[in-house]
């Protein structure tokens, strides 16, 4: 089936496919620029099919004056550089037995584009489009777009079982897309659930990073937690957990889901709300009255965080952005300029986190029961203090103080103990206001202190 539409496709992309059919091989746009293009999505790299052999192309490239890369030949890719842009070109193929659930242990190639589509992992994937031609779309994937629907190509069985990582790749495009996934593809995704235990952690990571950014992500969760809960088995505990609390409406799954999609799409804001109430079943009792209490729930929710961050080999930046998000989420603060840069403190100075706290407070509140909407306001005003913090230079770590060690040594004293308590003093009464941050103040406050 070819139906002619348009997509707007970038110069470079324009030239590789001239140079190409110039040439006299067949070319056409395929993969997600094409789905993301339909849809009316920002699209990424434009990755191209073509009927030429990767040396061919290679060959056609370089007899033009561009630079080309050998990162995947054994499986007909090859990278190409026009105008500052990469474009990977491959050569038609059906690919072979999976051993490694991954990658074809080998790969074949044709000359027919339709052939190439049909090894693809879903319909909305398997759609090739060229400017002159319009689309080539023999799995109905414009049909699944127009209907919201994530459904493999061929035998979801099969398709999950030669690359497992599809099984995460469908409910990340479920998270990122807002589609929902089609029943028998749905039942194949969990019957190969199994098989991501085969799949380098590193990928998994990368397919979870753009799930917990998906703009749909509170919904793909409650509907595909079975399958994140594969890789992440210390979800599961949260799913239908009733919180028998009055601040809360949701079981603890659902106001994670609602505290995630409330939040910006900030990657560690979005970790951190994923896991800020993870360790509540752990930590869940109730009183005589009934009511439920999760004392202590953020320090469990943290080492379970790290713990499986760690497991996932997330990158150490991200994980120590993250643990501190969720100890502190639930933390009471005010909106003064000492219970502010108090918590910045405790986040180590970095005034970047402690605005990616005030939006996960921001979300946890929203995903509560009404009477704690409130809290939401509460987080505007946090931003605007240390906005005005900021603004006035206020002092809230040591690099911020008026006098640093050498005043102090010109004061005489030596280096040593003392020397850091007396700063750290000096930065805490300059904290509570009882001292202005000034050189001279500072000074005679250090002294009382000897």
């Amino acid at each position: 089936m070819i139906v002619r539409k348009n997509i707007s496709l970038p110069p470079y992309a324009l030239v590789a496919l001239s140079t190409l059919e110039e040439a006299g091989f067949e070319a056409w746009c395929v993969g997600g620029f094409v789905r993301d293009g339909l849809i009316g999505r920002d699209a990424g790299d434009v990755d191209i099919a073509s009927s030429a052999s990767w040396m061919q192309v290679r060959s056609l490239f370089e007899a033009k004056g561009f630079k080309t890369f050998e990162t995947g030949i054994k499986h007909g890719t090859l990278t190409v550089l026009i105008d500052s842009a990469t474009i990977e070109i491959t050569t038609f193929r059906t690919d072979g037995i999976y051993t490694d659930k991954r990658h074809p242990d080998s790969v074949t190639f044709v000359n027919s584009l339709e052939e190439d589509l049909a090894r693809r992992d879903f319909t909305i994937n398997a759609i090739a489009y060229h400017p002159d031609r319009g689309f080539c779309d023999p799995y109905g994937g414009q049909d699944d777009i127009a209907a919201k629907v994530i459904r493999a190509v061929g035998d979801p069985l099969l398709r999950f079982s030669e690359d497992a990582l599809r099984v995460l790749r469908g409910v990340r495009l479920a998270s990122q897309l807002g589609f929902s996934i089609e029943e028998t593809t749905l039942a194949g995704m969990n019957a190969q659930k199994g098989l991501l235990r085969e799949i380098a952690v590193e990928r998994i990571g990368h397919e979870l990073n753009a799930f917990v950014c998906g703009e749909h992500v509170g919904n793909a969760l409650l509907e595909y937690v079975d399958i994140i809960g594969e890789v992440i088995p210390e979800l599961l505990p949260m799913k239908g957990f009733d919180q028998k609390t009055p601040y809360h409406i949701f079981d603890v799954l659902e106001h994670t889901a609602r505290c995630m999609e409330h939040t910006a799409a900030i990657l560690r804001v979005r970790w951190a709300a994923l896991f800020h109430d993870i360790g509540k079943p752990a930590s869940f009792f109730t009183d005589d009255a009934g009511v439920g209490h999760f004392y202590g729930h953020a320090k469990i929710s943290v080492e379970l965080a790290r713990t499986i961050m760690r497991r996932l080999r997330l990158p150490r930046t991200l994980i120590n952005d993250v643990l501190p998000l969720v100890e502190h989420h639930d933390d009471v603060l005010a909106a003064t300029p000492k219970s502010v840069k108090r918590m910045i403190q405790k986040l180590g100075g970095h005034t970047d986190l402690f605005f990616a706290l005030t939006e996960l407070k921001r979300g946890d509140a929203s995903a509560q029961a009404p009477r704690c909407y409130h809290r939401i306001d509460l987080a505007h005003e946090l931003d605007k203090t240390l906005d005005d913090i900021l603004l006035a230079e206020e002092a809230f770590s040591l690099k911020d103080l008026a006098i640093n060690g050498k005043d102090l040594m010109a004061e005489g004293i030596e280096p040593g103990p003392l020397f850091t308590e007396l700063l750290g003093d000096a930065l805490e009464a300059v904290i509570d206001e009882r001292v202005a941050n000034e050189h001279d103040a500072l000074i005679a406050y250090i002294q009382t202190r000897l």
